[in-house]
């Protein structure tokens, strides 16, 4: 990793600012989420994000951010409702499924479809159904904003992300 401060960069060519700034991204360290919905025809979606956060509590809401070279953008754009799972660390494999594309997403892990037909992960640390509230523009990713109609919680401690790799904590922090 370049260990050179912001600072350094100047108007420096050789430093590519792109990889500098996605090294600088991956350090902060962030939750791992898994969201899913289902598109006219039944078919299920799916992707993993870090890229997760809450916006607001009244109405309370939260917002993902998905590439737009995502084989699953198109039936993101069109959803009006997704899940959000919070996964603990038994679930590291799942989110990798859902981080690699091409891959079965669903092929192993205990989706079960809710009332909207939308996969839900009900054995997920945190499990939240969303309404679509807006959508936006975020660059090369769609920023999905969904307002929480639903929450569930479990016991299990969430997994983070960090410098590309998935870390589960102890549980002290349970």
């Amino acid at each position: 990793m370049n260990s050179r401060a912001l600072s350094d960069l100047g108007s420096d060519p050789s430093i590519t600012e792109a990889k500098l700034f996605k090294d600088a991204m991956a350090s902060f360290p962030s939750g791992v989420t898994i969201v899913t919905t289902v598109d006219d025809r039944g078919e299920w979606w799916g992707f993993t994000a870090s890229s997760f956060c809450s916006v607001s509590m009244d109405p309370p809401l939260v917002l993902s951010c998905l590439a737009k070279t995502a084989q699953c953008h198109t039936a993101f754009e069109k959803a009006s409702r997704w899940n959000v799972h919070i996964i603990h660390d038994q679930q590291q494999d799942i989110a990798g499924r859902f981080a690699t594309r091409g891959a079965d997403k669903f092929a192993g892990g205990t989706f079960q479809a809710d009332r909207h037909g939308i996969p839900a992960l009900p054995d997920a640390s945190v499990l939240l159904r969303c309404v679509a509230h807006a959508k936006s523009d975020g660059g090369d990713h769609t920023i999905l904003i969904g307002r929480v109609e639903d929450t569930q919680l479990s016991p299990r401690v969430p997994t983070v992300y960090f410098r590309r790799a998935f870390h589960g904590f102890s549980d002290t922090f349970a």
